[in-house]
């Protein structure tokens, strides 16, 4: 089953668009509001740290088809059957070639949970895949438990 219907897939790309203009239009404020410069810890928190705390907030229909259409982005870069990526509430998806699922479970042998936040950061480039799992905000299982060559998707 398709992640994302051909029909909302400008809904889903403009979505992510909107939630990456909003998250780098949040992350300038929080940079500025810190004091802190580029790269250095002056005055609070690095900018990495603020990074980590990039969120913006759009409708659930909004934020659904962002995470959704960056999955669909995923999946057209890493095909195959090996890993799920999962992105509760809103969408999951196989990607990665390797072992298929378990025919009593149907779940893959790898799989990778986020939440909707941390990967869209990832996604729109905002954080890392390292910096996520540094933070204990990636819950990856099995040996192909890492996305950092297909990130950020847009």
């Amino acid at each position: 089953m398709a992640v994302i219907h051909d029909k909302d897939r400008l809904e889903g790309a403009t979505s992510l668009k909107a939630w990456k203009d909003a998250a780098f239009e949040q992350l300038e404020m929080l940079v500025a509001g810190n004091g802190t410069e580029q790269g250095d810890g002056v005055g609070g928190s690095s900018v990495a740290a603020l990074r980590m705390r990039v969120s913006p907030t759009l409708g659930r229909r909004a934020m659904a088809m962002a995470v959704r259409y960056s999955l669909y982005l995923l999946e057209e870069r890493a095909p195959g059957p090996g890993v799920e990526v999962r992105v509760a509430p809103y969408a999951a998806v196989k990607v990665l070639d390797g072992p298929a699922s378990d025919p009593h479970n149907l779940t893959p042998p790898d799989v990778i949970e986020l939440e909707p936040a941390v990967w869209l950061r990832m996604a729109c480039g905002v954080t890392t895949w390292q910096e996520e799992k540094d933070e204990g905000h990636i819950s990856a299982v099995g040996p192909r438990d890492d996305l950092r060559r297909f990130l950020p998707l847009v």
